[in-house]
């Protein structure tokens, strides 16, 4: 099962599972938090495969006692993303998508043998000033956001050690590739000089990012729930660190264009640095991540210039 099925991240994931001859159930609410028409684009493909099972729903009020039946791994994606909207009365958006859902598919695992590996992120470590991050710092996140995506993590780890649900939790540090949702940096940059738009930069470039490709994000996903040891966190991050400013040089110069660059101040909640000490996943996991910057950058560049031309109105 892969929640969040039609998003960035997890239509990758059904797309390598159904690849490796799984059978799949995916389940996504198609929320609005950015234009459902890409989600649907996302699922199309895998609606038609054979082994591919769609549900559309909603994961707190769905039934999802008989939707386990036969699932052997549960890859748990599926939440409400954006560290700058989640301010103020969108809070509940994310304790409902984020915390509460996570809460009833932990309920409805209980006794059943599934083992889940959840969707954590990197903004649970908040505004650090040293880096690489290690999973045994004290997270302070610096967004309601990186609260909520810490409290799932909690739940997690809370019903494995009361209840024996086997999770595993993956902190996803700036994850980029063909797909990527329309509200993150890069996909706007990239568009921008694409389209001959304004590049939108909050701050002054400075801030620092570990970059991670979306195929080695999935196959950490694969390798956790193989391999992760029931109840532990473990950062992803693709050793790709690079400030704000040099990445819209790269863009640029991939793309052959140059955009207006439109100056904004530092946005809430936005942190200055991140970059994952990733010695537990390759110690436990096996993990390595193998697509660096400019190739992963080469690859989204290559999928949104499809895209473009395929949609030329947006």
């Amino acid at each position: 099962m892969v929640t969040g099925a039609a998003g960035f991240i997890g239509s990758t994931l059904c797309e390598r599972l159904l690849a490796e001859g799984a059978e799949v159930v995916g389940i996504d609410c198609l929320t609005d938090y950015y234009d459902t028409r890409i989600k649907q684009a996302n699922a199309a493909p895998l609606r038609d495969h054979a082994k591919f099972t769609w549900i559309e729903g909603d994961l707190v009020t769905l039934d999802l006692t008989p939707l386990l039946d036969g699932v052997t791994a549960v890859y748990h994606q599926a939440a409400q993303a954006g560290v700058r909207a989640s301010w103020g009365r969108e809070f509940s958006v994310y304790t409902h998508c984020n915390v509460e859902a996570t809460q009833r598919l932990l309920e409805a695992a209980k006794g059943r043998g599934v083992r889940i590996v959840y969707a954590s992120s990197s903004s649970v470590y908040g505004d650090v000033e040293r880096v690489p991050m290690h999973e045994d710092d004290r997270p302070q996140p610096h967004s309601p956001y990186g609260v909520t995506k810490l409290a799932a993590e909690h739940l997690c780890r809370l019903y494995t050690r009361n209840f024996g649900v086997e999770t595993v939790s993956l902190r996803y540090f700036t994850v980029f590739g063909a797909r990527q949702r329309p509200d993150m940096a890069m996909h706007r940059w990239i568009h921008a000089c694409l389209t001959g738009g304004r590049i939108e930069l909050f701050g002054d470039g400075s801030q620092r990012r570990d970059f991670t490709h979306v195929d080695d994000i999935v196959e950490a996903n694969l390798l956790a729930a193989r391999r992760g040891q029931p109840g532990a966190v473990y950062n992803v991050g693709g050793g790709n660190q690079v400030d704000m400013a040099t990445l819209i040089e790269t863009i640029v110069r991939l793309t052959g264009n140059r955009a207006t660059i439109d100056r904004q101040p530092k946005a809430h909640g936005d942190v200055r640095q991140t970059l994952a000490d990733i010695g537990a996943a390759k110690r436990d996991l096996g993990f390595a991540p193998k697509v660096g910057l400019e190739a992963g950058l080469r690859n989204e560049i290559a999928w949104l210039e499809r895209w473009i031309q395929a949609s030329p109105a947006r």
